[in-house]
């Protein structure tokens, strides 16, 4: 791509042409050369058009906005079907949490990107197998593989939404990343939102007592759960919509946080060698631990997704690769931890799939850390790292389809 922009320069019906053929990487890569060919005024040109941003919100189209509008209005209903069926809540929540939100949002990008009948079909149909399954898993008191394929079924309609959100292009690295970014810029607004909600909330129901009416419990049954349930879709429109918003935020968020993590980590693992807990004897401790090892990886990753965007720092580099070596050590004491506790009281389906994850981390974990050292020796660039978190998406996805629907027949539903 550099190559062919280099060449086509002074042909502008040549580079708009490379433009809407393959707008992300033409925007990254003549980002990269921009530095050398300031001055040009084409080159001038097209810097301003790929990368100018307005000032004033964009609110979308007519259809967009009606499409916010009605699928926040169902995913609060679907929220509200326990109270409106007469279903058991612990029944229905733990099963169903994801389809209030993922697969709207899978319509909404299959939408967006103008998805062929067949795509839509799968998306369709894998959504309806996880809803039929999950809400036909026998109704056992206690159940490993339920709350397994509770947990597992989230990061399934995950997995869909992101098919969804990359069109179903196979081997787009670029695309998979932007997933990622999409993901993290979410988080920030749809927390931003929560938080300006939450204050409107406190002023709706502090104003209605001074009047003598306590509307708290019709506002957090009605009005909050439609609110809740509307978040994440509200906050997807308007990242879309303005990548401006947050589109600064989420990397100064990623780069404050890596060493402030990398700290604590640090800290934490000197602090559990003088402590009496351990993740070997100890099986909330180890949960815990793994928890926290998910957590620091999702940090990790977020972080080097935004940093493929611009080059960065050797400092910034480092910090990731250090943080890398310290999760990799995290990891290798969960998986020590799961081995032992599974060679002293056998399989069960909770260490199954612990040890499933672990290891699929590790390996996750080596070649990311792996391309860091080689990116930091000057051997490589990023665009290995973006290689090595990219590819490996889709086999956290095979992982999710065999704890959600293949542990509960493999362990009796047990």
């Amino acid at each position: 791509m550099k190559d062919e922009i280099l060449t086509h320069l002074n042909d502008p019906r040549q580079l708009e042409k490379m433009y809407r053929t393959n707008k992300v990487p033409f925007k990254r890569e003549f980002n990269t050369l921009y530095p050398e060919l300031k001055g040009n005024t084409i080159a001038d040109f097209w810097n301003e058009r790929l990368n100018y941003e307005s000032d004033e919100i964009n609110w979308g189209t007519g259809r967009e906005l009606l499409f916010v509008i009605i699928g926040s209005l169902v995913a609060g209903v679907i929220a509200k079907l326990p109270a409106f069926l007469s279903i058991d809540e612990d029944f229905f929540y733990p099963r169903n949490i994801g389809f209030i939100v993922f697969p709207l949002l899978s319509v909404y990008f299959a939408w967006k990107n103008n998805l062929s009948a067949s795509k839509i079909t799968f998306i369709a149909s894998t959504t309806l197998a996880g809803l039929i399954f999950i809400n036909y898993f026998p109704d056992l008191k206690k159940s490993d593989t339920l709350v397994l394929s509770c947990l597992h079924l989230v990061l399934f309609l995950w997995s869909i939404l992101g098919f969804a959100f990359v069109a179903g292009k196979r081997n787009n690295e670029e695309e998979r990343l932007s997933y990622l970014r999409y993901n993290g810029d979410l988080v920030v607004m749809t927390t931003l939102i929560l938080i300006a909600g939450a204050i409107m909330t406190g002023i709706t129901i502090g104003l209605f007592s001074l009047i003598g009416f306590d509307i708290k419990e019709f506002y957090f049954k009605n009005i909050g759960i439609f609110g809740l349930a509307a978040a994440p879709i509200v906050g997807t429109y308007l990242t879309r919509a303005n990548p401006q918003l947050v589109g600064k935020v989420s990397p100064v968020i990623a780069k404050l946080f890596s060493p402030l993590v990398l700290v604590m980590l640090v800290i934490y693992l000197i602090a559990m060698v003088y402590s009496r807990k351990d993740p070997y004897n100890d099986r909330e401790f180890l949960l815990i631990f793994n928890a926290l090892l998910v957590g620091v990886m999702a940090i990790i990753f977020f972080s080097l997704a935004e940093m493929t965007r611009a080059t960065k720092s050797y400092t910034e580099i480092w910090i990731l690769f250090l943080l890398s070596v310290v999760t990799i050590v995290v990891n290798g004491v969960a998986l020590s931890a799961i081995l032992f506790r599974i060679s002293a009281w056998g399989f069960t389906p909770n260490r199954a799939a612990v040890l499933g994850g672990n290891v699929l981390i590790l390996i996750n974990l080596l070649l990311v850390t792996a391309q860091l050292l080689r990116v930091l020796s000057k051997k490589a660039d990023t665009s290995g790292i973006s290689r090595a978190i990219a590819f490996y998406l889709p086999i956290y996805f095979v992982w999710t389809i065999i704890v959600t629907f293949i542990f509960p027949l493999i362990f009796g539903f047990k």
